[in-house]
Parts: C-alpha cells; sequence; structure tokens
C-alpha cells in the first residue's frame, strides 16, 4: 500500500471522517481497533503494508480514521452509536450497495452492531480476536496500569502498549508506536477508551443476518479464546476459525492461514461483471466444480419406499446446500437432481473442503455419496451451468467409491499446495463421452492437518 489518497465525507452528527481505499473488484470495508491500530502505519511500516496489500489485492479495500483519530475531526461523542454513524458515512460517500465487512478487536463490536443494524447492506462479516461484552474481557492488572498510562505518559502508554505484542522488531515496534501517538491524544484515548469498556452488543447479535466468520486467536493472553466462542454462539449460523498464536493484531502469526480462511469464507468470483449493489453476476469462466450423487439412489428407493427416501434426500439436500455455503461455493439449483447436487467455487481449496465435509453430512442422513471434481471454463446463464467440464466432473463422480472423493489431475494441480489433502494416484481414466483419458487422484485429509 502506497501513500493514502485521503478523501473526506461527514457524519450525520457532524464529525469530518477521512477515508481512503485501495484495489479494485468487490469491497471490503476493514474497522479496525480504534486508538491502537495507527492507520498511518498502514504505509510506513513493511508489515502493514504487505497485509493491505493481500487484502487488496482481489477486492477493493475500504480503510478510514475513526472519529477523534488520524485525519478525522470529533465531536466528544465515543458511543458505540456514533461510531456506527462513522461507518454509514464512508460506505455512503462510496455508494457501497453492499459489501464485505471486517473489524477487529474492539472495532469488531462496531462491525458486529452495523452488521444487526444494516442487514441489508453487508453481505459477509468477519470479526476478528473481538467480542460481545466488554465486562467479559478480565481487566487484568496490566491492562489496568496500562490504562492510566494514557494520561501520565502518553508517548510511554504508546510503546508499551504496542509492545504488548511481540511480532514487531525494536525497530518496527518504535515506528509503529510513534504513529500511534501521533493519531491521538490522551483525552480523546481516555475517552476512547472508556467508552469501549461499555461496549455490549449481546442484544444485537440474533439481528446478524449475513454469514459471519469469528476469527480468534487460540492463546491471546487478554482476549482469551472463550470470548470468541460466546461471540461465534450468539450469531446464527456463525462459523468460529481458531487461529495459532497469541498476537493482538492479524498480521502477526499465521497470517497466511488468516487470510485463506477469509477467502474461503468470502470468496472474489472469477470474472465477475458487478452492477448495482455489487451483485454478482458470472458469463463466461473458470470454475471448479463439484458434482455429489446418492450412492444407489434407485435400490434405495426400492428397499425405503418413495416417501421415505425423498424425506431422506431432503434432509440431505438442506446438509449439503450448507456446508456449500459455509465454504464459499454456489449450488447450481438448474442442474440440482432429486438425487444430487452441483456446485461451483473460486479456489480449488474451497471445493475440497467441501467434498470432505459432505462424508459427514451424509453419514448424519444415514447416505453415501459419490463426489467427484474437475475444473474448467464454464458459460454461465440464468442459474444454470453449462460446458464439458461439469460433464467431466459428472464422470468422475461416477468413478468414485461410495464415501469417496475424486479430482481430476487439473484440481490437484491447484490444491496441491493449498488444500493440506493428500492426493493418491488412480491413474488415466477413460471416461464415457469424454474423448481423451483423465487423470484422477482421490483425496484424504493429510496427517498433519
Amino acid at each position: 500500500m502506497t501513500e493514502r489518497d485521503v478523501r473526506y465525507c461527514t457524519t450525520d452528527d457532524g464529525v469530518s471522517i477521512a477515508y481512503w481505499s485501495a484495489g479494485a473488484g468487490p469491497p471490503l470495508v476493514y474497522i479496525t481497533e480504534p486508538v491502537l491500530t495507527s492507520s498511518a502505519g498502514d504505509y510506513r511500516l513493511d508489515k502493514t503494508r504487505r497485509w493491505n496489500a493481500r487484502l487488496a489485492r482481489d477486492r477493493t479495500l475500504v480503510r478510514f480514521d475513526h472519529r477523534g483519530t488520524g485525519l478525522s475531526s470529533e465531536n466528544g461523542d465515543f458511543s458505540l452509536d456514533a461510531l456506527c454513524l462513522d461507518v454509514a458515512a464512508v460506505v455512503d460517500r462510496l455508494e457501497l450497495g453492499a459489501f464485505d465487512l471486517w473489524g477487529d478487536m474492539d472495532g469488531g463490536v462496531i462491525a458486529a452492531a452495523y452488521a444487526a443494524r444494516h442487514p441489508e447492506r453487508v453481505l459477509h462479516l468477519v470479526l476478528w480476536n473481538s467480542w460481545a461484552r466488554a465486562q467479559d474481557v478480565a481487566e487484568s492488572e496490566t491492562l489496568q496500569t496500562l490504562d492510566r498510562l494514557i494520561e501520565l505518559n502518553w508517548h510511554l502508554y504508546a510503546h508499551n502498549a504496542v509492545t504488548m505484542d511481540s511480532g514487531w522488531t525494536a525497530e518496527e515496534a518504535v515506528e509503529y508506536a510513534r504513529c500511534v501517538e501521533e493519531g491521538s491524544t490522551p483525552p480523546i484515548a481516555r475517552a476512547f477508551v472508556s467508552a469501549t469498556w461499555e461496549f455490549d452488543i449481546e442484544s444485537l447479535l440474533p439481528q446478524i443476518a449475513c454469514p459471519t466468520l469469528v476469527l480468534h486467536r487460540r492463546n491471546h493472553k487478554y482476549f482469551p479464546l472463550e470470548l470468541g466462542r460466546r461471540l461465534a454462539a450468539g450469531i446464527p449460523d456463525a462459523r468460529l476459525k481458531v487461529i495459532e498464536g497469541a498476537s493482538f493484531y492479524p498480521w502477526f502469526e499465521e497470517a497466511d492461514a488468516i487470510v485463506r480462511a477469509f477467502d474461503l469464507f468470502a470468496p472474489v468470483p472469477v470474472r465477475s461483471t458487478l452492477h448495482t449493489g455489487y451483485e454478482v453476476v458470472e458469463s463466461r469462466g473458470t470454475a471448479i466444480i463439484l458434482f455429489a450423487d446418492i450412492v444407489d439412489s434407485t435400490a434405495m428407493t426400492e428397499r425405503m419406499g418413495d416417501v421415505a427416501f425423498r424425506a431422506k434426500a431432503r434432509e440431505l439436500d438442506g446438509a449439503l446446500r450448507t456446508v456449500i455455503r459455509e465454504c464459499g461455493g454456489t449450488v447450481i439449483d438448474a442442474k440440482t437432481l432429486g438425487d444430487g447436487v452441483l456446485a461451483t467455487f473460486a479456489a480449488a481449496a474451497q471445493a475440497i473442503e467441501t467434498a470432505l465435509r459432505f462424508e459427514a453430512a451424509a453419514a448424519g442422513a444415514g447416505l453415501q455419496l459419490h463426489v467427484g471434481l474437475h475444473a474448467g471454463d464454464v458459460i454461465r446463464e440464468e442459474g444454470n451451468v453449462f460446458g464439458g467440464a461439469v460433464n467431466v466432473a459428472a464422470r468422475i463422480s461416477a468413478l468414485s467409491a461410495p464415501g469417496e472423493v475424486l479430482v481430476s489431475d487439473l484440481v490437484r494441480g491447484l490444491a496441491r499446495t493449498s488444500a493440506g489433502v493428500v492426493f493418491e494416484d488412480r491413474g488415466e481414466q477413460a471416461l464415457k463421452g469424454v474423448g481423451e483419458p483423465v487423470r484422477v487422484f482421490a483425496i484424504r485429509q493429510s496427517d498433519r492437518a
């Protein structure tokens, strides 16, 4: 991320908010922790530059300074309602119809509150090292001492707050502490901290309607994992992903794993056309195709009877759709049959994760599946997909044993270093209606997973 092209908007309560963006594609609005995340550090330090550049690789990353910090003004109101006005001012000025929303720590509380109040605007919600009630955060002696430093010695406060995170080198810590120190003042920092200790969004969590991913460090000293568990439990259908390490900031310790989790959760569509409200309408492009079919559906219908089998099939269909949605895929309703499902994905790792989770879903319904994956160009038209790649995926599925997942060599090549699975070579296979043999591989979980 280079020097920011800063612009301004005004909130409904008259505060001037500085904002900027980077990258191109579907928008991601990123809400940072108010005091200890320096926007100036975004482009002054390599670690944060790389982090923001990675998020902006396939998206338009939108950042802003909270009221009273950085280049934004303030009016003395740091309540949660007021901070949500900051978000609203930025997204309205940019005319974002709908967008993905990410919040770090205290910023996660703001993001969740905004998502609950504006369900029509937020497509995906990501909450990093956050919580629902500040009173659940243990106010340790270290944090109490740190808070007292705000008025006693602002320079010392900034340095100690930054070095609580061990990921910085000595030089980086000095520079980032300088950015934090320049980005606010003791009275504003004190007002922010005091307001933060009053945050409580527990009653809002059931109102969050968008898919939500809660990312939380396993061993954070001040924000224990239990906070993330409670947060995820309060949001309908939220997913919790535990990230190893103990750092405050996501750009330390397992940063690649964090971005991969986000990409799987909220994938950027391949070769998309953006319309009003950022609705994605795909025409031609490359996709990962997953085809799944219930094992011996005809025989099971004969054995169980039409009504009983249809009930089982409907139960399984709902479970498979949930897995596909959670892994970032798209169900192709026009091709969904009574005894199978077709889905597309932007990334091979997403499709493989889905396929592996299908086994448990099928077992829950007392059924088994044939599952096959292939990659190739497809034509999308009115919710349907066409092309030879779709046919190949179906043929590979038919080759698989009950409960087995087979993938083509193309899928293996795409996911070899990203999916964390073992590929067992099954050799070249002649597929009905396909001119050339296709090399296929069975996949299983890695012992290291």
